[in-house]
């Protein structure tokens, strides 16, 4: 018998089956659908099991895996997209408040000048 470590949990599998069915046994840890109690459970019955179950298991286990991954790669192909979308709209945001801003500061130069202009005509009087 060989003990496997996988995420700080020790599971018992045959060596055997370590040897025959390596692929199989790496599904079973990676999985997210089983809690360790059952990964050890499929571990302990491989050895009655048939080629037939056996294959069913493994095909389970692959497509369940592939399907994550897909699943995965949309997810994060969204994100990015939401992600690109909203720093454009904050950097568009950043533009129109920067605009605000120069746009005020040239007012107030503009006021400024309008009151140099009437205390400049006040004083000529």
């Amino acid at each position: 018998m060989a003990e496997i470590n996988h995420n700080w949990k020790k599971y018992i599998v045959s060596d055997e089956m370590q040897a025959q069915y390596n692929e199989l046994i790496k599904l079973i840890l990676e999985t997210e659908s089983m809690d360790d109690d059952e990964k050890q459970y499929w571990f302990d019955i491989m050895p009655s099991m048939t080629n037939d179950q056996i294959d069913r298991l493994f095909n389970i286990l692959d497509t369940e895996k592939k399907k994550l991954e897909a699943l995965e790669e949309k997810y994060q192909t969204e994100i990015k997209k939401l992600n690109e979308k909203h720093l454009i709209e904050w950097q568009e945001f950043q533009m129109k408040d920067s605009k605000q801003k120069i746009q005020a500061a040239q007012a107030n130069e503009k006021d400024d000048g309008d009151a140099d202009d009437v205390l400049k005509m006040l004083n000529d009087l």
